[in-house]
């Protein structure tokens, strides 16, 4: 990319397309970008010495400015479906985390999965199952405040569920 005076406006020296994969959160896709972005590097600046490198400008339709990551965006809804809770999930892995309340207790979703379930919104079973607008959310790791990251079965046998727990 060539720089201009805009923000991120610059004409392109080179593109490629990277898949995100079901899996891929924010942190292997930064990994895949880094790469990729190393290999176009070394391929573009061949091609800027032997001539072959050619600007082309950015489109302006479609930008957007991503701004800061604000810290309620993170605190999961649970009237949303349950497929939506799970990209969240995994778009702030590793960092800063999905965030939700466990009778009051602030808890960090590391790790989870949309399922076909119906159950009340917020409602959680003994498995860590949780009610979604649409669906549900299969917890797979979450840490308390101050502990570590720990697999469902890992955290409810320190923390066993009351009848009648919920996520808020």
């Amino acid at each position: 990319m060539k720089t201009d005076a805009g923000l991120d406006t610059g004409p392109v020296l080179a593109r490629r397309v990277i898949p995100i994969a079901s899996d891929d959160d924010a942190g292997t896709l930064h990994d895949k970008l880094a790469e990729l972005g190393a290999e176009m590097m070394v391929t573009t600046l061949a091609d800027v010495e032997a001539g072959r490198a050619r600007a082309v400008p950015q489109l302006d339709e479609g930008v957007t400015y991503a701004r800061k990551i604000a810290k309620q965006e993170t605190v999961l809804d649970w009237s949303r479906p349950a497929v939506e809770l799970a990209r969240v999930v995994r778009a702030f892995r590793p960092s800063p985390g999905a965030m939700t309340l466990l009778d009051g207790e602030p808890i960090k979703i590391w790790r989870a999965r949309a399922v076909e379930q119906p159950l009340p919104s917020g409602t959680v079973t003994n498995d860590l199952l949780v009610g979604c607008g649409e669906g549900a959310l299969a917890i797979e790791e979450l840490q308390r405040a101050g502990g570590k990251r720990l697999s469902a079965a890992e955290f409810l046998r320190g923390r066993p569920l009351a009848p009648g727990a919920r996520f808020t």
